[in-house]
């Protein structure tokens, strides 16, 4: 994983290796540190940095992973990319498990809109990119939280509640409660600051606002693992020798 961010754009990048050797090249962070440079500068799009220069090679970002794929013999690609931008304010950035200044196994990104103090604001911002590595948000606040997720959490829930027996108007109760804490949960405003382990973040941001004398906007969010969502496919051994007998 790879960040940047300068002011009020921040970007996250993927360049995926296929082992952790590979990962710790001098050669290797170089390039992930240039491709997280040309996304800062010319966006996200996978297709629009692999064809952009790599910065002080004379060749497009695809053309280096290339020569770079030759050079250590191990297979690698840039997987994803995002940036997020605020006309006003900061876009702040945290790397977690980092093996050189900006490379690490999580980057995280966090874009806070205010005309207030850019110091303090950044601040507050590095606080809440820590706080979505650790935390680990779904959903930046409850109007966003998918339609199908949510219906399928209530569901689960009335199912539960109704299994106790109560009456109808105490499940109905029972369930409100626990979709609240469904987004304490998955929500990143309505999560408790890991810093402060007492106010929720939308009132972390209501506090800083007044510190600053000008109200603060979370706008965006986003959390990049490493490898997360690749699938590695395990076959059982005994039912692999068993397909190659036919049976």
């Amino acid at each position: 994983m790879g960040v940047a961010a300068a002011g009020t754009t921040g970007v996250a990048v993927e360049v995926n290796a296929e082992t952790d050797f590979v990962a710790r090249n001098e050669q290797f962070q170089g390039f992930v540190s240039a491709v997280a440079a040309v996304a800062l500068a010319k966006g996200a799009d996978v297709a629009a940095i692999n064809a952009a220069e790599c910065p002080g090679t004379g060749k497009s970002v695809a053309e280096q992973l290339t020569a770079l794929i030759a050079t250590i013999g191990e297979n690698m690609n840039l997987r994803r990319a995002i940036r997020l931008d605020v006309g006003s304010g900061v876009v702040a950035s945290y790397v977690h498990s980092s093996i050189a200044p900006g490379l690490g196994k999580i980057g995280c990104l966090v874009a806070l809109e205010s005309t207030g103090d850019q110091a303090r604001l950044t601040e507050l911002g590095k606080q809440l990119a820590m706080h979505v590595a650790a935390a680990n948000p779904q959903f930046l606040d409850p109007s966003l939280v998918d339609t199908a997720a949510l219906e399928r959490e209530k569901a689960v829930l009335t199912e539960q509640a109704q299994a106790s027996g109560k009456p109808a108007a105490v499940i109905e109760k029972m369930v409100e409660g626990r979709i609240r804490k469904y987004y304490e949960e998955v929500c990143l405003t309505e999560q408790v600051f890991v810093i402060d382990q007492e106010n929720k973040v939308s009132k972390v941001l209501e506090i800083v606002g007044k510190e600053i004398g000008a109200p603060i906007k979370l706008t965006g969010f986003a959390r990049f693992a490493l490898g997360e969502g690749i699938e590695k496919e395990e076959k059982d051994f005994a039912a692999e020798v068993a397909a190659q007998l036919g049976r």
